[in-house]
């Protein structure tokens, strides 16, 4: 697939706010076509992804939107930062126990167990076990973002048609419930629509925070021992998490297809044409503080999570550097899932230096 890319902020916030010119509807689409075998591995489980949400324009957006926001209102992403920092510093004593013994994958220890729990609090939606929902998240983001091969692609289905099956099963059972799923259930959404946001709604509400996360820990050790024991003061925490945000955000792309033939910046492009947003890593040097926040999106489809995600963050990143000043990256640089919209270290290796 041949995108046009548009990566100067100003120019992306301008495509994501002209949502008559610029749709959502690529926003879900898998990066490569999906092979006849692997669309029957889908279907059998009736898998389907209506647009509701990200992928999704309108009256009934704006609905779906208003309702799926009440859940994550300033009070109630604020209410949960006791449990945030609570959560947090259980994982990080079990780490530094770990840490007497050698090295310790933070993202193993730390990052992915925050935010699973924090979401389920909020949505009122239980986590399938830990293990399997990070597997079919990072299965279900390299099946729709990434390049798999037919072979590849036949392992990650049947892994999203896992996933699904929980999920239908958890919508089904929500109806009724004044949860999230319950709710649109309530609000006239089918069984198939309210699976549809909540397959990525459940990624996004974790798995991407987790990523950040994981840059987050990885970017702030490598500070050197100073920096990351300065990141246990909160106002030198969220600037590092800002920069984080800044420069390598976990979701650093996003994509708009043209509805019509229309112009940008003086240059007609065509109905259909592929557009690829860069929300992150090409803000200047000298941009004001506020240009961190294009990594949650502009407009009608900016992130709902977006202040819950910098919350948990933050707060990892303050507390592990208060709890564990001393640690120093160890082993070589890791390795990274590089997805067409994904990023992320895929460990975050410490050990403790000098104390």
């Amino acid at each position: 697939m041949n995108y046009l890319v548009i990566g100067e902020p100003a120019t992306v916030k301008e495509v994501m706010r002209r949502t008559d010119d610029f749709a959502p509807s690529n926003a879900l689409t898998s990066v490569v076509p999906l092979a006849p075998a692997t669309l029957r591995i889908l279907s059998k489980a009736k898998f389907a992804l209506p647009p509701v949400l990200a992928s999704a324009t309108g009256e009934k957006h704006r609905r779906v939107r208003k309702a799926v926001a009440g859940f994550f209102t300033p009070a109630k992403v604020a209410a949960v930062t006791p449990h945030v920092r609570e959560l947090t510093r259980h994982h990080l004593a079990q780490t530094a126990a770990a840490l007497e013994v050698g090295p310790v994958d933070l993202s193993l220890s730390l990052a992915r167990h925050v935010p699973p729990v924090i979401m389920a609090e909020l949505t009122g939606q239980d986590n399938p076990p830990l293990t399997d929902l990070k597997t079919w998240s990072r299965d279900s983001l390299e099946l729709f973002w990434g390049w798999p091969s037919p072979e590849r692609q036949l392992e990650l289905a049947g892994s999203a048609a896992d996933f699904y099956g929980w999920l239908r099963a958890e919508v089904i059972a929500s109806r009724g419930r004044d949860s999230l799923f319950g709710v649109l259930l309530a609000a006239g959404l089918s069984t198939a629509e309210v699976c549809s946001l909540g397959y990525f709604l459940v990624i996004a509400g974790q798995e991407t925070t987790s990523q950040l996360i994981n840059t987050a820990l990885f970017r702030g050790i490598g500070l050197g021992a100073a920096g990351w024991a300065g990141l246990a003061s909160s106002e030198r925490a969220i600037a590092h998490v800002h920069t984080v945000l800044a420069t390598e955000s976990s979701v650093h792309t996003w994509r708009r297809a043209t509805i019509h033939d229309t112009e940008l910046n003086g240059v007609v492009l065509p109905a259909g044409a592929e557009i690829l947003l860069e929300l992150s890593g090409r803000h200047a040097p000298d941009a004001p503080p506020t240009a961190y926040s294009l990594a949650f999106g502009h407009g009608l489809h900016r992130c709902l999570g977006a202040k819950l995600a910098e919350l948990e963050t933050r707060i990892v990143v303050e507390e592990a550097a208060a709890a564990l000043p001393e640690l120093e990256l160890a082993g070589p640089e890791p390795d990274w899932l590089r997805l067409l919209s994904f990023q992320t270290p895929t460990s975050v290796l410490a050990t403790r230096g000098p104390r």
